[in-house]
């Protein structure tokens, strides 16, 4: 069993930053492909990046490029997603997640454990 807590969510004004944070417990997460997730109120949960163990590929959705940063510290257990120029549509749940297949997806389904969800707020 993984235990993933989420952290770092807030309120912040549009074209602000908030870094993420994702901290397991339970078992050591090298191993693994880790994601992160968003919902919004009335929308089915959505990609929005994902590492695999080593860290050295990383993949995001279209609309996070070049603003969000995915990134882990194997030693601490811990990824982090770091967002810059956030916008109003960024406002959702965020969630981090586990995928054991090792087979880097972006599909939900594919991950086996998640977090809680930490709430961000992007105001206009």
């Amino acid at each position: 069993q993984v235990q993933l807590v989420e952290s770092g969510g807030g309120l912040v004004q549009a074209g602000g930053s908030l870094r993420l944070s994702c901290a397991a417990s339970g078992r050591t997460i090298s191993s693994y492909t880790m994601g992160w997730f968003r919902q919004a109120p009335g929308r089915e949960r959505e990609f929005v990046a994902y590492i695999t163990r080593s860290g050295g590929t990383t993949h995001y959705a279209d609309s996070m490029k070049g603003r969000f940063t995915i990134s882990r510290d194997n030693a601490k257990n811990t990824v982090y997603l770091q967002m810059n120029s956030l916008k109003p549509e960024d406002t959702a749940v965020y969630y981090c997640a586990t995928e054991t297949s090792f087979i880097p997806s972006t599909r939900p389904t594919a991950y086996d454990y998640w977090g809680q969800g930490t709430q961000v707020t992007v105001s206009s």
